[in-house]
């Protein structure tokens, strides 16, 4: 079974924005260390808005 191609789109596009890191960089990682960036900013998002 493979990862669904709509969410390693949305995890690239999410990473991209935020980091400005190339495509191929992004697809470069494994779908375990892209998952783990965007767990990351998702949580450095949560705690800026929870802020505000």
């Amino acid at each position: 079974m493979s990862y669904p191609l709509e969410n390693i789109f949305k995890e690239v596009a999410f990473l991209a924005y935020h980091f400005h890191w190339s495509r191929e960089t992004l697809l470069e990682m494994t779908h375990k260390e892209r998952h783990q960036w965007v767990k990351e900013v998702s949580e450095i998002n949560d705690k800026i808005n929870k802020s505000r």
